[in-house]
């Protein structure tokens, strides 16, 4: 009897999915290969739009519905689609980010400089709530950086980020035996406190990391040197901070950035603005932030949704952690 019940309960989910839009599919798992989708524009020459949303990493999320690409391949992706297209003369930039990792940014940054430079296209950044830290840093190869008037962007800085749990071990009486060749080779460790020495040299090599992102924007952006002091300290600006120190070039909304965007590159009143989607929706818009499909999903019936930064884990970070979302 229990397997009679079991066996007509998967009959009706898939019966009901195959019913459903979107169809909720239980063993296809393969991605569909991107399609290009017009938002607006009638010509032949292109604007691609490219969502930069969420935590900036290389690693893949995984969810209830399966596995999603992570931002640098998402990214990727669509870059190396948009170079077989001649008629794509811009790429603007949407970004809505508090950072990521070091080194995920720093990927973003090249891909979008390589692209720009064989390419021969204008790039443009549109900032939605926040664009900070690695989120700046992936934005600085544009040719015009615009922040809507309530963009929270900045935090030029490195933070290393590591959990401490030998306080609470004491308390409960447990410890970790660590053999180990080099006097360094456990700095860091979450089980013991730093020494003095451990401590310099983290600060050494987060100053280093620190150095590379303040040279790229005094580079890219050309700040005078008290500019420079000021965005040196990491704190965020508003857009009107931004704009008086040279971080942004304008404030504006995104369709402003469109219109901008449109004259940066020479391009006609009537030159299209595109997107790149795993499926089609019934009314594309400029503030839809997914590229993947919601067809083929592949159902986890036990999952625990951790925040971006626990599955991403300890390390350095060109991150703002004050807009960290924990829920």
């Amino acid at each position: 009897m229990k397997k009679t019940i079991v066996f007509l309960a998967v009959f009706a989910i898939l019966l009901l999915s195959a019913c459903s839009a979107p169809r909720l599919n239980l063993f296809d798992t393969t991605p569909r290969a991107l399609q290009e989708y017009t938002l607006e524009g009638t010509g032949k020459e292109k604007i691609l739009l490219l969502s930069v949303n969420g935590l900036i990493s290389d690693t893949p999320k995984r969810g209830m519905f399966g596995t999603s690409p992570s931002l640098v391949e998402q990214i990727s992706v669509q870059l190396n689609k948009a170079k077989t297209d001649p008629q794509i003369k811009a790429v603007l930039l949407k970004v809505n980010s508090s950072g990521g990792t070091i080194t995920a940014s720093d990927i973003l940054y090249q891909e979008l400089t390589l692209y720009k430079s064989k390419s021969g296209s204008k790039i443009a950044v549109i900032m939605m709530d926040v664009a900070a830290s690695g989120a700046y840093y992936l934005s600085l190869p544009a040719d015009m950086i615009m922040a809507h008037p309530t963009t929270i962007t900045g935090s030029v800085g490195v933070i290393l980020l590591r959990p401490k749990v030998n306080t609470l071990m004491e308390k409960v009486g447990a410890s970790v035996e660590i053999t180990k060749f080099g006097s360094h080779k456990d700095m860091g460790s979450p089980f013991r406190p730093s020494t003095d020495d451990e401590r310099k040299l983290i600060q050494k090599t987060v100053d280093t990391m620190g150095k590379r992102f303040i040279d790229l924007v005094a580079k890219h952006r050309q700040l005078d040197e008290a500019s420079l002091k000021e965005v040196s300290t990491a704190r965020v600006f508003v857009a009107d901070e931004a704009l008086q120190l040279r971080l942004i070039d304008k404030i504006g909304y995104i369709s402003d950035a469109v219109k901008n965007t449109r004259e940066l590159a020479g391009l006609s009143a009537d030159a299209r603005v595109v997107v790149y989607r795993r499926k089609d929706m019934p009314e594309e818009n400029y503030y839809r932030v997914s590229t993947s499909s919601a067809e083929a999903v592949n159902l986890s019936l036990i999952n625990i949704t951790l925040p971006d930064i626990f599955t991403t884990g300890a390390g350095y970070y060109y991150l703002w952690p004050g807009s960290l979302n924990f829920e």
